[in-house]
């Protein structure tokens, strides 16, 4: 009789396999990895100070240019945040979430047949400004000098100089580029 592998232990194979785990060490060195990641983001998302928030996200591996805003309550991916990258001069409101993987954790079916883990590199670019609760999908990237309306989900990449808003965004107008 074959085995039923279990969603949550597809999920760590894939995580292990990621991150190139093997064997028990490689399950304590995960499960070490995402404990550090989780008390490094709790303190991030609740400090009072958007300069600390910054350097936290940096120790957890978020690639983070200068002068940049980091609201509190921001949420930036647990699995992968090296894949993040945000550039100098770039503002995130308070409860904003960054994504870098969409996975269906718990349904097999989903995870088997329609929609497989998903792992793509985020990159908020140079100037732009990410209003407050919004939601930046995997592989998107958010164009220099661009602004995220408040509340939306972005699900595809924005160009530069370029407003944005809804669920899911769309353009709401573009702005002029002065830097030509």
């Amino acid at each position: 009789m074959a085995k039923v592998v279990q969603p949550e232990e597809m999920n760590k194979r894939e995580l292990m396999d990621y991150y190139g785990y093997q064997g028990f060490l490689g399950v304590i060195r995960l499960y070490w990895f995402f404990l550090r990641d989780w008390m490094l983001q709790i303190l991030a998302q609740s400090c009072p100070h958007p300069g600390l928030t910054v350097v936290l996200n940096r120790i957890r591996g978020v690639k983070i240019g200068k002068h940049v805003y980091i609201g509190p309550g921001v949420v930036i991916d647990g699995d992968y945040p090296h894949l993040v990258t945000i550039e100098d001069y770039v503002s995130i409101g308070m409860r904003t979430m960054i994504f870098v993987h969409s996975n269906p954790t718990c349904s097999l079916q989903l995870k088997e047949k329609y929609y497989p883990r998903k792992v793509a590199a985020t990159i908020i670019k140079k100037g732009a400004w990410i209003t407050p609760g919004c939601t930046i999908l995997s592989g998107v990237t958010i164009g220099e000098n661009s602004v995220v309306g408040t509340g939306s989900v972005v699900t595809k990449d924005v160009e530069a100089f370029t407003v944005v808003a809804g669920n899911p965004a769309k353009v709401i107008k573009q702005l002029p580029n002065n830097e030509d």
